[in-house]
């Protein structure tokens, strides 16, 4: 019904810059927070950043002055990007945001979506 495709990632020095892209499709209706996870080998998924439907934005302290969280609502897309990048940002990045769909029956119902998850290597 709803499908989140990321990309973005990639192996990169550290100092480094990338910009993670989510975009979602399917049947729509309006997409609630937006936000991007990592997950770390050997860690649990923490919350990187997120951003809410009125623009409002929140950041894990490790990634505070250096990543930037935004969102394109026309084109139902979130971006991350990444500045400043260290060897301890390494991991998994998901996006997931929080989906109003239609449904069959002409209503609405909200869901959380995930991504597939790409891969952010940082290292020389």
């Amino acid at each position: 019904q709803v499908q989140l495709v990321e990309s973005g990632g990639g192996l990169v020095q550290p100092g480094g810059s990338l910009r993670l892209s989510c975009a979602a499709s399917g049947s729509i209706f309006s997409i609630n927070a937006m936000g991007w996870y990592r997950q770390a080998p050997g860690k649990q998924r923490e919350l990187v950043a997120a951003i809410t439907s009125g623009g409002s934005t929140n950041y894990a302290d490790s990634v505070k002055g250096r990543f930037t969280i935004s969102r394109d609502n026309a084109k139902n897309t979130v971006y991350l990007q990444m500045n400043s990048l260290k060897p301890e940002d390494t991991a998994v990045y998901y996006c997931s945001c929080t989906i109003v769909v239609v449904t069959t029956s002409g209503g609405r119902n909200a869901l959380d979506a995930w991504g597939q998850g790409t891969l952010v290597t940082v290292s020389s």
